[in-house]
């Protein structure tokens, strides 16, 4: 007998109640526990592979469009010293901002032209206001101006402004200065990052800010050599700012001091524009409250903006409101594509029905010839089929001339059933009818026929026999057909596209629009995200009206 046994025969003997031991000697309920969790980490591990596309596939993307759908960013990141200044404007008044807001923003958007992204958020913001978009694309290439003009003066003042060296020593310290000097882009090794001098920033703090900026888009951006890049005009501007402001350079003894007093001295002397002024000379929509209201009303980063638009309301310095009525269109958007999925679901329902109790009672060969058929449109490619039906449905069409060569259509009169709800509903109708037969006749199959001559022999006609008896047991394959078909045909937006026209098209074609052609992401995204939640709302109702356990495909 084993050592272990032996001990456990002791402990019986003497009455003890210890632990049930293992042979390895450990206790049995831990020994288990341990396998149990080695059973599940290799079952977790089997799994992984499909975990991970799932996630990536999948969830993924459906996380990422629900942040677009509210994701708003771009304003607060491009502009922030303008969404500062414009915390104290009254949006709802008749003035417009002051002058210290046309000053942020035109620090932002001189950085945001540099770094090519004012068209960006000019076309961020002409989703919500038409015609910001060129606005910022103008003012982007006139900003240059303004500083331009600060920039003369300081350079005429004295050839020590012209110098990028010149400029970097005065606002570098020592350290950085020296080692600046000896980089070259072609060394190989990377470019001293730029510091700032001790105590510049509380003499010249505008100056430090602008200087800091073009700084790292230089040497970020950029990647050119910091040292002899010539700055910005809008540090010019800013210098001036600094000095007619009452800075006192007189403390500051580094490289450029000389130059720097002279410039003090002779700074409030200078012609000058003013913001508000240079904006206005580039162009006048700048004095239009509702660029203002619009810039301040998406400041945020995170809005219900796009959902709002996708509804068709509009959040506006009153609150939210519906759009007017020319641009209310996706709410009719999303009526059309339920209504339609419905009717084409029901098409679906009464064409696959008899098809499929057909296959299911006939002799197993030559239903399995017949299936051939059935299966035959996957084998095709669905722009084929859609464009078929393009070809038979027009008014010089095949179905148009046989109606004609019949009589039944006078030849001036031939009807219309292309690009409109009627084409969309017959071409989708043929495309999706293999996803209704199937689990319908899969269903069937298991459907003894033993029960119609059961019905039949005690006495109910072919009818009551059928409805009473059959039918009850097909429904799991109406309602796993009737699934399959709504949901694919919801998301459909080819068909619609190519057969549609402008009355026969699903709100997936606007989506496809505003990813493709728009580029207005954030709204597609949450038309996307509303339609999830409809089909999400619908299969709830259909489970708790019908039941998702009697869906079935067979068996």
């Amino acid at each position: 007998m084993s050592d272990v046994a032996s001990t456990n025969a002791g402990n019986q003997g003497n009455g003890s109640t210890g632990p049930v031991l293992a042979a390895d000697g450990t206790p049995l309920k831990k020994s288990l526990n341990r396998a149990l969790r080695m059973q599940k980490m290799r079952a977790l591990m089997l799994i992984a592979p499909l975990l991970i596309f799932v996630l990536v596939t999948f969830i993924a993307p459906i996380v990422d469009m629900l942040f677009r759908s509210v994701e708003n960013q771009i304003v607060s990141e491009t502009m922030p010293r303008t969404v500062v200044a414009l915390q104290n404007w009254d949006e709802a008044g008749d003035e417009p901002p002051g002058e210290d807001v046309y000053e942020a923003a035109y620090y932002d958007l001189f950085i945001a032209a540099e770094r090519k992204l004012h068209t960006r958020l000019g076309t961020r913001l002409n989703y919500e206001l038409t015609g910001v978009s060129s606005l910022f694309r103008k003012s982007g290439r006139g900003l240059d101006d303004i500083g331009e003009v600060y920039q003369d003066q300081f350079e005429d003042l004295d050839g020590f402004w012209k110098k990028g060296e010149n400029w970097a020593e005065l606002m570098g310290s020592d350290s950085w200065v020296a080692a600046a000097k000896d980089w070259d882009t072609k060394s190989g090794t990377e470019q001293p990052r730029f510091e700032m001098r001790d105590g510049i920033a509380d003499t010249l703090p505008k100056t430090s800010e602008a200087y800091q900026a073009f700084a790292q888009f230089v040497q970020v951006e950029e990647q050119d050599k910091l040292y002899k890049e010539d700055p910005w005009s809008m540090v010019y501007l800013a210098l001036h700012a600094d000095l007619k402001g009452g800075a006192d350079v007189s403390g500051y003894n580094g490289p450029g001091a000389t130059e720097l007093a002279a410039a003090a001295a002779a700074a409030p002397g200078f012609d000058t524009v003013g913001f508000k002024d240079g904006f206005l000379a580039i162009e006048k929509d700048w004095a239009d409250l509702d660029v203002w209201r619009t810039i301040k009303l998406y400041s945020p980063s995170y809005t219900p903006g796009y959902f709002l638009n996708a509804v068709d309301l509009e959040k506006s310095y009153e609150g939210v409101q519906a759009r007017p009525d020319n641009e209310q269109i996706y709410m009719k958007l999303f009526g059309r594509t339920l209504f339609m999925s419905l009717v084409i679901t029901f098409s679906c329902i009464l064409l696959g029905y008899p098809v499929a109790w057909i296959l299911a009672n006939l002799p197993t060969r030559t239903a399995n010839l017949l299936m051939i058929l059935v299966l035959l449109p996957f084998w095709t490619s669905l722009l084929v089929r859609t464009s078929a039906w393009k070809v038979m449905l027009q008014q010089q069409g095949v179905i148009n001339d046989v109606l004609v060569w019949l009589g039944l259509v006078a030849d001036d009169a031939r009807l219309v059933m292309i690009n409109n709800q009627f084409g969309t509903i017959v071409a989708m109708t043929h495309i999706l009818l293999p996803f209704m037969i199937l689990p319908l006749y899969s269903v069937m199959q298991t459907i003894p026929p033993s029960y119609m001559r059961a019905a039949k022999s005690l006495g109910a006609k072919d009818w009551t026999a059928f409805w009473r008896v059959y039918f009850p047991q097909s429904v799991p394959g109406i309602g796993a057909g009737s699934i399959l078909v709504f949901i694919l045909s919801i998301g459909y937006y080819i068909t619609p596209e190519i057969v549609g026209g402008t009355t026969g098209v699903f709100i997936s074609n606007r989506i496809a629009y505003h990813i493709s052609s728009s580029l207005n992401w954030g709204l597609a995204a949450a038309l996307g995200t509303i339609l999830l939640v409809v089909v999400l709302g619908l299969y709830w109702a259909y489970d708790k009206i019908v039941g998702i356990d009697n869906v079935k495909l067979g068996g």
